[in-house]
């Protein structure tokens, strides 16, 4: 038995029965926080190449233009934070040596050898979710995404 259990419930002051927070002393933490959000010019440039890319591989953006605006920016904040415009749709162990490999990087071997968008920014014509359009508007962007 504790001190502290044997204590409690004998009369004994309950300030000695009340755990008390441990206060470490150590060194001071350092706090890394991520971008919120990517960079208008990196914005930019993958909304650019995401519609060069559509129309050059004859494919179109969602119907739902908040998908295709979440995917860009994604894709934006991988660019700004690793240097390479790493799909944003996709889990990584070790996102840095992913965007290295260059596997996943947009567009990834899956969109350029078959087609197949795993984001569904590019999306072929019989997909039910493709839209019509091949352009988005850096305004339309930011409109959608606003409240995400």
């Amino acid at each position: 038995m504790t001190l502290q259990s044997s204590l409690c419930g004998s009369g004994v002051s309950t300030f000695i029965c009340t755990p008390r927070p441990i206060i470490a002393r150590s060194r001071p933490v350092t706090q890394i926080r991520a971008q919120v959000e990517p960079s208008e010019k990196s914005v930019e440039i993958m909304r650019k190449f995401s519609e060069q890319y559509a129309r050059r591989s004859d494919t179109f953006f969602c119907v739902d233009k908040s998908v295709t605006s979440v995917v860009i920016k994604g894709l934006a904040d991988h660019k700004d934070s690793l240097g390479a415009p790493l799909c944003p749709c996709r889990h990584y162990d070790d996102k840095a040596a992913e965007a290295q490999q260059g596997f996943w990087n947009c567009p990834c071997v899956p969109m350029r050898e078959r087609k197949e968008c795993h984001c569904m920014l590019f999306l072929t014509p019989e997909n039910d979710f493709a839209g019509q359009d091949q352009s988005i508007s850096l305004d339309e962007i930011k409109e959608s995404t606003a409240n995400m």
